[in-house]
């Protein structure tokens, strides 16, 4: 029996007329509001701050009654989410219905990966991250208004922003600079190492870690709410000797730096710690489902 997964692959070129939108199409006379399948289609954006074409992969729920109660979830490292298992992963949850509706927009990453992703306003020891200004003006100015307009949802129930590695750093700095759009970040084996002397240049931990130092300048903004995931393997690097590896240690730094700002773990931050986590997508596609019913859970009413 073939199995009943509902996903239909389409691929389309910026620019290419077609009468009805996806949703057009997918959503005509829905009465159902529990979605139950997947439509996935994959497009490619000319961006004007990156100066470069941007592979897309969209991710959309079908049987949603009001294009208005679907949130976005941009996701970077887009490329990797087919390894993740991402469709298979949605269309499980909302079978068994622990999610609401999500478009996820998964942003294939460009070969400057390292220039493009980071923080917008510093740029590391090393000079990487030198463009992550113009990424965050790609999102906010160009592919959040290339959504919006494709798929005809002027406003979702909620957005937010999640990444790997180096690109959950840059997530976490383009939500917490912009909490007026967005809801809540996900950040897995975050690089939040991101500083700005080396090492053997005079770091200081207390004030050379960039996205703490940001935390510190910020305020607290209600209803911005934080996920973080860290593994015991993530790495193996312990830069001040304390027995706990960087990647914990940065992380629970970066958590603490949030709670002096207001915000509360259980309510407004989730910290996962895997025993036996790696820095790999195999460990982050473990991770993956806990974070998408903590932010978008069916008995989440944020």
């Amino acid at each position: 029996m073939k199995k009943q997964i509902d996903i239909l692959i389409v691929k389309m070129r910026v620019g290419r007329q077609f009468p009805l939108t996806v949703f057009h199409y997918i959503w005509p006379n829905m009465i159902v509001t529990k979605p139950s399948g997947l439509f996935m289609e994959n497009e490619s954006l000319e961006s004007y701050n990156l100066e470069r074409q941007v592979k897309l992969d969209f991710y959309l729920p079908t049987n949603v009654q009001y294009p208005g109660e679907i949130s976005l979830l941009l996701i970077n490292d887009g490329q990797n989410l087919q390894e993740l298992g991402l469709a298979e992963m949605l269309e499980k949850m909302y079978r068994q219905n622990t999610i609401r509706p999500l478009l996820c927009a998964g942003i294939h990453a460009g070969p400057d990966r390292k220039t493009e992703y980071g923080t917008a306003r510093r740029t590391d020891y090393k000079g990487r991250g030198a463009k992550a200004y113009h990424y965050t003006k790609f999102v906010m100015e160009e592919l959040i208004p290339f959504i919006s307009l494709k798929y005809q949802i002027p406003t979702f129930r909620n957005k937010s922003f999640a990444g790997f590695s180096l690109g959950g750093l840059s997530a976490l700095d383009i939500v917490w600079n912009h909490p007026g759009e967005f809801s809540n970040a996900g950040v897995f084996s975050g690089s939040l190492w991101w500083r700005t002397k080396g090492l053997d240049a005079g770091y200081i931990e207390e004030t050379d870690r960039i996205m703490h130092a940001r935390i510190r300048e910020g305020v607290f903004h209600p209803g911005m709410k934080f996920f973080f995931e860290t593994g015991t393997l993530d790495e193996v690097m312990d830069r001040n000797n304390n027995g706990i590896i960087d990647s914990i240690d940065d992380t629970i730094s970066l958590i603490e730096e949030l709670e002096e700002k207001g915000y509360q773990r259980g309510r407004d931050i989730m910290y996962l710690e895997l025993a036996d986590g790696k820095h790999d997508i195999a460990t982050w596609a473990r991770a993956m489902p806990a974070y998408l019913k903590w932010a978008h859970g069916m008995e989440n009413d944020a």
